[in-house]
């Protein structure tokens, strides 16, 4: 049955979510073969869930059942380099981080937690016995995997964790807490990292990962509640009480935060596609609604100061896109550093804050409508802004890098 509509509502909605394909420089129209094949992969999976997604957000609810669709697809991989793994190139990875967001900024940080933390640290530094059990069952979600490093007291300070593993008569004994820790509520495996205490063995007093099924005793994981960005995924608030582990949990190849810091600074890349996803969505949002909402007798793409701000946004988010894509072609190379990860991660989630807030403006009131897109958008950049690094610590790691001086205390 039509909908009746009233005199002052000649428009009951806006087709503000449908990609666009924004690409004013052609920063991406050369992607072919394996990779546009991922990308539309990344696509289709995002699409077909970004409406479901759409509702745990509003609920607070972690959706359990879009982990194994991305699974299906092979969206876990994030270039990691494994025989056991499918191949994906650092721009197929990229794409597939910035699609997925797009649809979805939770579904994003899946894949990052998933993914990029917890598949990545097993490929690198778990033992062959811990590979073989525990790698393509995260690789396909049908095993859940979180990455426990940051502690209510230790955030920016990462490198000063308390967390302890105590070696006691042929096992490790963990003992500590973790906050923030995408997946470690929601069963599975928890990579933790925890500070040694092994009088007269090499790695006393350096941090090393320990693999932990979150059903062992003594670990209690606890969602966290009250949050306002990402809320279709769930983050936990970890507590280890004399968490016993058997001699071989510890992956082999950690031997000091050193270890912790190869995984995100891979992250950290990520994050910067991520947030080009989102600011995509808000540009082609608003962009899409200037042509569709008619004020004062024609539509708002026709007014002069719409057309700057889109103007505006659009240059940043080229910027952007150019980011990005240098990233991906340093990265095949083997010639990406650290601190050009750090670079990107700051201006990209800066600048995708920037156009959400742009974009939420020229939507007026149907802005902060969650059909409509931007309003989720701009709170889930809050969160990706923060994490892998805030803003400051990034500043702090790319100023030493330019002047030679460390400024971190």
């Amino acid at each position: 049955m039509a909908t009746e509509l009233f005199p002052g509502e000649k428009v009951l909605s806006y087709d503000v979510t449908s990609p666009l394909d924004t690409d004013y420089y052609a920063v991406f129209a050369d992607v072919s073969g394996s990779d546009r094949d991922q990308w539309a992969r990344a696509r289709a999976v995002g699409e077909a869930l970004a409406p479901r997604m759409a509702e745990a957000w509003d609920r607070a609810e972690y959706p359990l059942e879009a982990l194994s669709a991305l699974g299906d697809a092979d969206l876990y991989v994030d270039g990691i380099e494994h025989p056991d793994l499918s191949p994906m190139s650092p721009l197929a990875a990229g794409l597939v981080n910035m699609e997925v967001s797009r649809a979805d900024g939770s579904l994003g940080t899946v894949i990052a937690v998933q993914g990029g933390l917890a598949l990545r640290t097993l490929a690198l530094f778990g033992s062959p016995e811990q590979q073989a059990r525990w790698l393509k069952p995260l690789a396909s979600g049908e095993v859940l995997g979180a990455f426990a490093l940051t502690e209510p007291d230790h955030g920016s300070d990462s490198t000063s964790l308390e967390t302890s593993a105590r070696f006691q008569d042929g096992s490790w004994i963990l003992r500590g807490a973790k906050k923030w820790i995408g997946n470690g509520a929601s069963g599975g495996i928890t990579f933790v990292w925890a500070r040694v205490d092994r009088e007269g063995d090499a790695d006393h007093g350096q941090v090393r990962c320990f693999l932990v099924p979150q059903e062992t005793p003594g670990y209690t994981g606890r969602v966290i509640t009250g949050k306002l960005s990402l809320r279709g995924i769930h983050q936990a608030h970890i507590t280890l009480d004399d968490v016993v582990l058997p001699e071989h949990a510890v992956l082999p190849g950690t031997h000091s935060f050193k270890d912790t810091s190869t995984v995100l600074f891979a992250t950290r890349s990520g994050v910067a596609w991520s947030a080009l996803g989102h600011a995509t969505a808000c540009y082609e949002a608003a962009l899409a609604y200037s042509t569709q909402r008619t004020q004062f007798g024609k539509p708002l793409a026709k007014f002069q100061m719409v057309q700057e701000r889109l103007t505006q946004m659009l240059s940043q988010l080229t910027a952007m896109q150019l980011y990005c894509r240098r990233l991906a072609d340093l990265e095949a190379a083997g010639a990406l550093r650290p601190t050009q990860a750090s670079l990107a991660k700051f201006h990209n989630t800066r600048t995708a804050r920037d156009i959400a807030r742009t974009a939420r403006d020229l939507l007026g009131g149907n802005g902060i409508l969650l059909e409509n897109g931007v309003m989720q958008h701009l709170a889930d950049i809050e969160a990706i802004h923060t994490y892998e690094g805030t803003e400051s610590v990034q500043a702090l790691i790319i100023g030493r890098d330019i002047t030679g001086m460390g400024a971190f205390v």
